[in-house]
């Protein structure tokens, strides 16, 4: 199956062009941290799969597959294109990769215990190319130094990011945190 097609009929240019400089970017960090290239590029081809789908959309993606959300899942819609891209790349492309469906379903929140393809994606959506936020090039230079450091940097930039803007921090985000930081001190 040709992913690229099928990114083409399901997102925006902008979001399509994002997708394939996330697959780039996680295809380089692959190598770096020693992940699978070919499926670290295939999930960021496919991270944001379901990204410009409706609400409602997103809704019954989720729900037609049995997801059920927690309360921080139910009133935070941003993180809906991660949980319903995992199981919409799982049941409708057909994808059975474990590895490739972590990736996709915690790019947005992270989680303890994430395998290095996890990590090579949720990092490699923050440094993509095409990424332009205030703090980006000292993310970049993070993700330079070493893998824990730049989750560490990431994950601090993202709880802070979220706690500014009075936002829900989703227990996994808070869980990866704790694991990296206790690691790291303990």
């Amino acid at each position: 199956m040709e992913y690229k097609e099928v990114l083409k009929s399901m997102l925006t240019e902008e979001r399509y062009k994002h997708s394939l400089l996330v697959a780039e970017k996680a295809r380089e960090l692959a190598k770096k941290y020693d992940a699978d290239i070919e499926k670290a590029y295939v999930a960021g081809l496919l991270h944001d799969i379901c990204k410009d789908l409706s609400h409602e959309k997103l809704l019954q993606t989720m729900d037609e597959f049995g997801i059920i959300l927690d309360s921080t899942e139910k009133r935070e819609s941003k993180l809906w294109h991660a949980i319903a891209g995992a199981v919409y790349v799982k049941n409708v492309l057909k994808i059975e990769d474990s590895d490739i469906y972590n990736a996709i379903r915690y790019h947005t929140t992270a989680r303890a215990n994430m395998s290095v393809l996890e990590k090579v994606l949720y990092l490699a959506d923050y440094v993509s190319d095409d990424r332009t936020y205030n703090g980006v090039n000292d993310m970049r230079k993070a993700v330079k130094v070493s893998m824990e450091y730049a989750m560490l940097y990431a994950l601090k930039f993202c709880i802070s990011d979220l706690c500014e803007r009075e936002r829900a921090v989703h227990v996994d985000t808070v869980n990866a945190y704790n694991e990296i930081i206790l690691g790291v001190k303990g």
